[in-house]
């Protein structure tokens, strides 16, 4: 088991030392955990964000002249 030192966190958050297989346990768990999240809400996840993409589109505007520049 090798261990080695974690990278410094830029967020605070204080995180074990781990061993090589350790980190690689931890991350296909997280992974794992993530695809079945996915596989059940994906679908709810990306229709809010689409809803939230829309509500910050621009219109067209119909009442500017069609020569007038964008800029």
């Amino acid at each position: 088991m090798t261990k080695t030192a974690p990278p410094p966190s830029s967020d605070g958050v204080p995180l074990p030392r781990l061993s090589d297989e350790a980190a690689v346990e931890l991350y296909l768990f997280v992974e794992h955990l993530f695809l079945l999240i996915e596989a059940r809400y994906g679908g709810q996840i990306r229709r809010h964000f689409d809803d939230r993409d829309r509500h910050n589109l621009i219109g067209p505007d119909f009442e500017r002249p069609m020569d007038d520049p964008p800029f």
